[in-house]
């Protein structure tokens, strides 16, 4: 079995296609996104639909951008704290003599 890191450099890590949020109502969401899409397709036709899709796909793209940006700030913001953490391990070893143990 590799380890995260080398699944890392092999390019093996798709976490975004894999995800499937936990929240019981978002099964039936979903459904009733798909089923309002159709009604809207039916209602506007073909044409002013399409040019709704790209609209969509715009606002898709944007949050795309945003979301990233927050995995990425959440990222840094986890490794900094492990650093800010390990950076004072000392203060957290306690003192042998003192029979403490973690």
């Amino acid at each position: 079995m590799k380890t995260i890191l080398e699944a890392l450099y092999h390019g093996q890590l798709h976490p975004d296609e894999v995800i499937v949020p936990s929240q019981p109502e978002y099964r039936s969401v979903s459904r009733q996104v798909a089923a309002q899409t159709e009604q809207w397709r039916e209602r506007l036709g073909e044409e002013a639909f399409r040019e709704l899709e790209e609209y969509f796909d715009l606002c898709d793209s944007v949050d795309s951008m945003h979301i990233e940006e927050a995995f990425l700030h959440g990222f840094r913001l986890g490794a900094n704290l492990i650093i800010e953490v390990m950076s004072n391990r000392e203060e957290l070893v306690p003192n042998v003599a003192s029979g403490i143990s973690l």
